[in-house]
């Protein structure tokens, strides 16, 4: 009998260390790599904003960390990613080391750009939900509007939609308190 050998073409966080520092956002998620530009100026705004106000609410109240891109994320070996922001609290800090989070963080914020949409909207909340991430945000800078998943016994809930248009203000189960107005987020 001959043994064939099986070759998977399937990338770990070991290839993921050797993907070159190009200023563009390498992912691995199940295996495959996603490679994604640099973020345009209107995403940018965005995530400074959200960084702002969220960071800042976090950090008087001592709740935990907020990171912002690019900073990795290890699911699990075959998936490792760069979420525009995120939030760790401090009962979970364990999951946080000098060069990585290593597990699921409480929220995961992705700010969708033309070319990332479906990965986010989908491939990327399927994973967060799978690997148990409280929040999902989906912020959409075009449309002005933040679709939330909340993580229930059975996954992630039916997504609460937000919009700049309709003055509506977004708040976390996750941060007590915490209001945001999408005005503030657009702006």
């Amino acid at each position: 009998m001959v043994k064939q050998e099986v070759h998977s073409s399937q990338f770990t966080y070991e290839d993921y260390l050797l993907f070159p520092d190009d200023g563009k956002r390498h992912e691995i998620i199940d295996g495959d790599h996603c490679v994604t530009p640099a973020p345009k100026t209107k995403h940018q705004k965005v995530s400074f904003n959200l960084t702002i106000a969220i960071g800042s609410f976090v950090k008087q109240r001592g709740l935990g960390l907020v990171l912002a891109a690019p900073f990795d994320v290890i699911l699990s070996d075959e998936d490792v990613v760069q979420p525009d922001l995120l939030f760790v609290s401090t009962a979970r800090a364990g999951i946080v080391t000098e060069d990585n989070i290593r597990g699921a963080p409480d929220l995961v914020v992705e700010i969708i750009s033309e070319t990332t949409r479906k990965k986010d909207e989908v491939t990327k909340r399927k994973l967060y939900e799978r690997f148990g991430v409280q929040e999902y945000w989906v912020v959409d800078p075009e449309l002005e509007t933040a679709k939330i998943f909340r993580r229930t016994q059975r996954g992630y809930g039916r997504a609460v939609e937000l919009s700049k248009e309709a003055n509506d203000t977004l708040t976390t189960e996750l941060f007590a308190g915490f209001e945001l107005a999408l005005t503030e987020i657009f702006n």
